[in-house]
């Protein structure tokens, strides 16, 4: 049995057939919904850049607003310690004044003085004082002399450390920088003592020479009403 195959003709578009459908989809109508299609297509394109660059813009703004409010508090803290500081200068200098002229000696003598009385009070015997002198804030209207005493004292256990109290808490300003227990004998027990004090302004030239006292005078100052006085100092 034999198949027999039927061709069919192929079905060919000629060009004059292209160009009539051409004109066919080609009409005004055609041309004007294209025009329209094609200008919403790039409205829509619009729209979506200038939402894109108005987000940016207010991420932007919000930005900077946050960064303003952040320097704004970081200098509302910062000015915090500066509110009313003419006040608290006057304060504090007028503190300052005070402490001057109430807790600081004018004199090594007057030093010498105020200690001599704490000694002979608690019966506590000064048997040498070395004074060394330095400029504070030379030159300045808050000019001080620093003055160093190394003390060697002799006495009761209790009446020393009642004297280190006493020079803690006396209305001169003294401050101990150093103790040392130097010897013990038959109950009367050495020590040697620095503390450090300071003079308003400057040192005069007649009590610039430091010295020892080497009390023979100390005793016998102690004992009657006078302070060991350092050599090369106002009586």
């Amino acid at each position: 049995m034999t198949t027999q195959t039927v061709e069919r003709p192929a079905k060919t578009v000629t060009r004059a057939s292209l160009e009539e459908r051409i004109r066919e989809w080609v009409t005004p109508l055609n041309l004007h919904f294209a025009g329209v299609g094609l200008l919403v297509l790039v409205n829509v394109y619009l729209l979506v850049h200038m939402g894109l660059a108005w987000e940016a813009k207010r991420s932007r703004n919000a930005d900077a607003m946050a960064n303003q409010r952040v320097m704004l508090k970081t200098a509302e803290i910062a000015a915090k310690p500066l509110e009313g500081l003419d006040a608290k200068l006057a304060t504090a200098t007028g503190e300052a004044d005070e402490f001057y002229a109430k807790r600081l000696p004018g004199s090594v003598s007057q030093v010498a003085a105020e200690r001599g009385d704490l000694a002979k009070k608690l019966g506590v015997k000064e048997t040498r004082v070395q004074y060394t002198y330095a400029p504070v804030l030379a030159g300045s209207a808050g000019e001080l002399t620093e003055v160093k005493m190394d003390a060697s004292l002799t006495g009761d256990y209790r009446a020393l450390v009642q004297f280190i109290n006493a020079l803690e808490r006396d209305k001169t300003f003294f401050l101990i920088n150093g103790i040392a227990l130097s010897g013990q004998q038959s109950g009367t027990v050495n020590l040697r003592l620095r503390l450090t004090t300071y003079l308003r302004g400057a040192l005069p030239e007649d009590e610039k020479t430091p010295g020892d006292v080497d009390d023979a005078s100390a005793n016998d100052s102690a004992k009657n009403a006078g302070p060991a006085t350092p050599k090369g100092a106002k009586p």
